[in-house]
Parts: C-alpha cells; sequence; structure tokens
C-alpha cells in the first residue's frame, strides 16, 4: 500500500500580521482539506505593536494548525524567543531553535536554522555562525548512510542560488543571500528548501545533487522563496505542497529527475570552493572523518572520500592499550570487585554497578583496557552492540525499558552504564525531555545525533563527552568542553520525572554490603541466563 503523503504549507514573513494569516489558512483548509503543519521562515514577528500577539499568546485566539517558525532575524524580535533551544509560544506555535533537527512521527526530517548570518565574534543571539553551519553539517553528514533530508528551513536566501536557473526577478542571488546557507544545503541535499526576508517570491527550476555520468543518481532540490504577508502587491507568501517522507519512499522513486531539471547552482565555477572557505571544520575533526564499517569482518576503515585504510597486520587482532597503573575495570587487575562480575564474553563484560540506581543496574566493560567507545576495536564494538541488544531483549520481559550511558571524562576505563526504568514510570519521549531539560537548566548543550550515527564519528580519540542512547535508538550527545557534573546521568534517571529517587543521584550514597552486593549478583545471573548469548554454541 502506498505511503500516503502528508500535506504542508510553507509561508513567508509574517511580521506580525497573525491574523492574515491564520484566516488565509483557514480559507485554504475549508476549500482543499486539512493540512499537517505549518512552517514559516523569516520574519515570523514584526515591529509593531503586541496587542494581536497577547491574543494568541494568552490563549483568546488560536492558530488553527501545528505551526513551527524560526527564531529572530534582528534585536528587536529576540525577546519573543525566551529559550534558544525552542520552545511553545503559543497553543499550536512552536519556535524550534536555533539550529537543529525535527523530525516527525512520519519520519518526515525537518533541519532548520535560525537568524541570519554573523562572521563577526560574539555572534549575536539572531545570527547563526561559520560553527553553528559546521556543526549541523557534521551532526548530518557524517555517516555512510546519510542521503539527505526531506526539507531544509532558513530564513536568508542561499546566495548563488540563481546559477543556472529561471530569473531570481529584482534579487541579485551572487550579491544577496548567505553563503554559509548555500554550503548548508550543498551538504545536506534537502528535497525542499524555504527561505524569505528578501520580501519576494522565487521559485527555482529543481536542481541535482549530483554530477551526471560521474555520480550515482540522487534526488533533486527544488528552492522557493516566500513573500511577507499580506503585501500589497500579492506575491506569493503561503505555498502548498504534498511529501512522502524520504525514508518511506522507494529508491528508484526518488531519484527520479524532473524534466526542467538543472545543475546544482553552487557547484560550478568554484563557487562551491569559494563558499567553503568560509566554513571552518568542527572542532576536534579531521580533515578526512573516517567511519567503521561493522559489516567488514576485518573491521577495516573506510574514508569519507571511498578508500580503505588498509591495517598493517590485518591477521593480528589489535591489542589493547594497557593501563599506566592499576585499573578498577580491567578484569585481569586484582583491583576488579569480581563477585559483581555477572556475565562474560570474548571481549566484554558485565558487572552490577557499585552503588547502583536499582538492583538491576549494570555496566557493559571491555575486558582490556579502553578509556572510550571511541577507542574500541572493531571486535569489541561488535560485542557491546551484542550485549546492548540483549539487555534490551532481557529488560523488556521484566516490563522494563534501559537507557544507556556514557560518561568519558574524569575516567580511565569505559564503563556503559545501562539503567532499566519501569514501563509503568514514563514513556521514551518522557526520559528524554527530562535529559534535555536538566541539560538546559545546567547550560549543557545536548544535541540529537541520528539514529544509526557512530559516536567514532562525532567524536576523536582522546576527546571528552557524554553520551545517552534510548530504548528506540535515539542518542542524545554532549561535547564536554570544561566542569561537566559528574553525576549528571545518575541525577537525571534518578529525579521525579523518571525514577523519583533523587537521594541515590550519587551513588556513593547507596553502596550495600559485599553480602548483599553477592546476593544481588547471583539472582541476575539466574534471571539473565536464558538470555545469555555467550552459552551458544
Amino acid at each position: 500500500m502506498a505511503q500516503k503523503p502528508l500535506r504542508l504549507l510553507a509561508c513567508g514573513d509574517v511580521e506580525g500580521k497573525f491574523d492574515v494569516l491564520f484566516n488565509r489558512v483557514r480559507a485554504i483548509q475549508k476549500k482543499s482539506g486539512n493540512f499537517d503543519l505549518l512552517l514559516c521562515v523569516g520574519n515570523f514577528f514584526g515591529c509593531t505593536p503586541d496587542t494581536e500577539w497577547e491574543e494568541y499568546k494568552t490563549g483568546i485566539k488560536k492558530a488553527p494548525i501545528q505551526t513551527y517558525v524560526l527564531g529572530a532575524n534582528n534585536q528587536e524580535t529576540v525577546k519573543y524567543f525566551e529559550d534558544a533551544d525552542g520552545c511553545e509560544l503559543a497553543e499550536n506555535i512552536t519556535y524550534l531553535g536555533r539550529k537543529g533537527t525535527f523530525t516527525g512521527s512520519s519520519g518526515l526530517q525537518i533541519v532548520y536554522l535560525s537568524g541570519t548570518e554573523s562572521l563577526n565574534e560574539p555572534v549575536p543571539d539572531y545570527s547563526f555562525s561559520p560553527q553553528d553551519v559546521s556543526s549541523l553539517q557534521t551532526m548530518l553528514c557524517s555517516t555512510s548512510q546519510f542521503k539527505g533530508v526531506d526539507i531544509l528551513l532558513t530564513s536568508p536566501w542561499p546566495k548563488y542560488v540563481g546559477n543556472f536557473g529561471n530569473a531570481s526577478g529584482e534579487v541579485d542571488t551572487k550579491k544577496c543571500g548567505s553563503a554559509l546557507v548555500s554550503s548548508l544545503a550543498t551538504g545536506l541535499k534537502p528535497r525542499y528548501h524555504f527561505a524569505a526576508l528578501e520580501k519576494s517570491y522565487y521559485e527555482r527550476l529543481p536542481y541535482r545533487n549530483h554530477i551526471v555520468l560521474q555520480e550515482n543518481a540522487q534526488h533533486a532540490t527544488r528552492f522557493i522563496a516566500l513573500a511577507d504577508v499580506g503585501n500589497p502587491e500579492k506575491k506569493k507568501y503561503l505555498y502548498a505542497f504534498s511529501i512522502v517522507p524520504m525514508k518511506l519512499m522507494d529508491a528508484a522513486e526518488l531519484v527520479k529527475q524532473p524534466p526542467d531539471v538543472t545543475e546544482n547552482p553552487y557547484r560550478k565555477f568554484g563557487k562551491e570552493a569559494s563558499i567553503r572557505k568560509q566554513i571552518p571544520p568542527a572542532e576536534e575533526q579531521s580533515t578526512c572523518q573516517f567511519f567503521f564499517d561493522l559489516n567488514e569482518k576485518q573491521g577495516r576503515k573506510r574514508s569519507s572520500m571511498g578508500r580503505e585504510s588498509k591495517p598493517p597486520h590485518p591477521k593480528q587482532p589489535r591489542k589493547p592499550p594497557q593501563p599506566p597503573g592499576p585499573c578498577w575495570f580491567c578484569l585481569a587487575s586484582p583491583e576488579v570487585e569480581k563477585h559483581l562480575v555477572v556475565n562474560i564474553g570474548t571481549h566484554c563484560y558485565l558487572a552490577l554497578a557499585k552503588g547502583g540506581l536499582s538492583d538491576d543496574h549494570v555496566l557493559i566493560l571491555p575486558i582490556g583496557h579502553y578509556q572510550s567507545v571511541v577507542e574500541l576495536s572493531a571486535e569489541v564494538v561488535e560485542e557491546v552492540e551484542k550485549y546492548k541488544a540483549t539487555l534490551r531483549r532481557f529488560f523488556k520481559s521484566q516490563g522494563k525499558r534501559c537507557v544507556l550511558f556514557e560518561r568519558n571524562y574524569k575516567s580511565h576505563h569505559l564503563q556503559l552504564q545501562v539503567i532499566p526504568v519501569p514501563l509503568s514510570c514514563c514513556a521514551t519521549d518522557d526520559i528524554k525531555d527530562a535529559f534535555i531539560t536538566q541539560a538546559q537548566e545546567q547550560q549543557i548543550e545536548l544535541l540529537e545525533i541520528p539514529e544509526h550515527s557512530d559516536i567514532k564519528q562525532i567524536a576523536q580519540p582522546g576527546a571528552a563527552y557524554f553520551y545517552v542512547e534510548l530504548d528506540t535508538g535515539e542518542k542524545l550527545f554532549h561535547k564536554i568542553k570544561r566542569n561537566f557534573p559528574l553525576q549528571f546521568g545518575r541525577e537525571v534517571l534518578a529525579s521525579e520525572a523518571i525514577l523519583n529517587i533523587p537521594e541515590k543521584s550519587d551513588w556513593r550514597q547507596c553502596q550495600i554490603s559485599k553480602e548483599e552486593e553477592e546476593t544481588l549478583a547471583c539472582r541476575f545471573r539466574k534471571d539473565f541466563e536464558p538470555f545469555d548469548f555467550t552459552l551458544d554454541d
């Protein structure tokens, strides 16, 4: 059965004319049926009195459709966007945030970048920097499976978008627009890209995202710039379209080229090179990123350029580095509290956490000495993933979901914390919200990263980070720069929003006697035995 398309509306600069916009939306829906979302780019608020907005903010009036908006483009309107990471502004009206990805329940992926371009430091609250663009590209484009996104929302036009296309009217795209946005569009390959700010309507001919006869065919991009709401010239400010999320489409159908498709406007005549000079590499990223292909038995690295880097001795497994001194978690070390060990594999083992949040709070640890997931060899990664999948099945059989986190900061041996949470306590979305909310309160930038991404693609060996993985596969990542709270993961899970045991946020307050630990370990081993993959022939 064919996937039913989503019906969306995109809008240009609202400029505070909320009644004009929403009355028009009501009329369209009355005539053509309901739409799923309204996406607003450009200036949502204007320099007009707040009387009209107060009616929406207080609930006297209500937007007739779920509406998502971008942030401020000038100092005057910064005041309306209290939370830089996004928030509800009024019923049915949501501010997406400064930058990031919004994935709907349908699988539709929308990438957004609020504000105007700034190359100066410090960056104003209403602007984005080269680093903002670089972090978005790194977060989304660094997986080998990345093919593009469904929708890109920016306020400024991309510079040079008119090259090789139809006339862009009174807007000179060689002078107007943002080169940073051009670079972002080049990397993300959106199927639709919406922008505003120029008070002009321009629907560019679709353009290719591949070089003919040199690269595999990819989907085309449609760029649409929208005018301001209620403009006297009656330029188009509202655009209706239907879209099936990319992830649900047949590959052959997705890459079909429209008959009027043109060359990529950013790629030719050195334009792409000149654009990319303005984009600094993400911090601690090498110029040639490598991705581990876990389907390769030899664990070879495959570079982003498509070349393979052969290990010097492919038949000899890499030996883990040795600890500089006694380690509490190397299994061969006399320091290990072996009575807490509940399962041993080939490369990894399970142990009950000392002072755990619950009786079945466990750790996945490498047998040899590795500091973080980033440093693991391919065969160890494979067994870590097997343990994670097995623990998910084990806890699910007990009516629990599990949350996994790693803190590679002020630690010497990798400890993957696996904490079960009863299904009756809360939903996965509640857990995710609790992490994000508490991170915001402590001014920690916790980014959502693509579900199938690998931490090795984001963090370099030796880099400090905090990482959370939910039972749905959703992942949150924070690059630690300084002064990260050591108990952050425990504090969130122990909070009232999740396990409601705030007194257990510090493991030192949860220690029990060795006899009690032995009893818990014995019970866990017995319960886990039906799921133990290490017993398989």
